[in-house]
């Protein structure tokens, strides 16, 4: 969904509102004033940003799971020392 940036021409208060692009944003939430809302020019979104905290995130997994994969192998060599009667 499309994010666009609006100026109230009474309060001068500028949003991000995001909507559908054959919908319209025309009353100020801030002040209340109704039609006073003006569409303003919106950059586009950067993803490179995003791109680097995506890294970061498979670090913190691949860390994650080699932790507990220690603790899982730990847990598989109980299990296989145990001897269970059947019931």
């Amino acid at each position: 969904m499309p994010r666009y940036r609006y100026e109230c021409l009474d309060c001068k208060d500028i949003c991000m509102v995001f909507h559908l692009m054959n919908e319209d944003y025309t009353d100020c939430k801030e002040c209340g004033t109704k039609n006073s809302m003006q569409k303003k020019l919106t950059t586009p979104l950067k993803f490179s940003k995003l791109k680097e905290e995506v890294k970061d995130i498979g670090a913190i997994t691949k860390e994650y799971i080699g932790a507990n994969k220690e603790i899982l192998e730990e847990e598989k060599q109980k299990v296989k020392s145990e001897t269970y009667e059947p019931s």
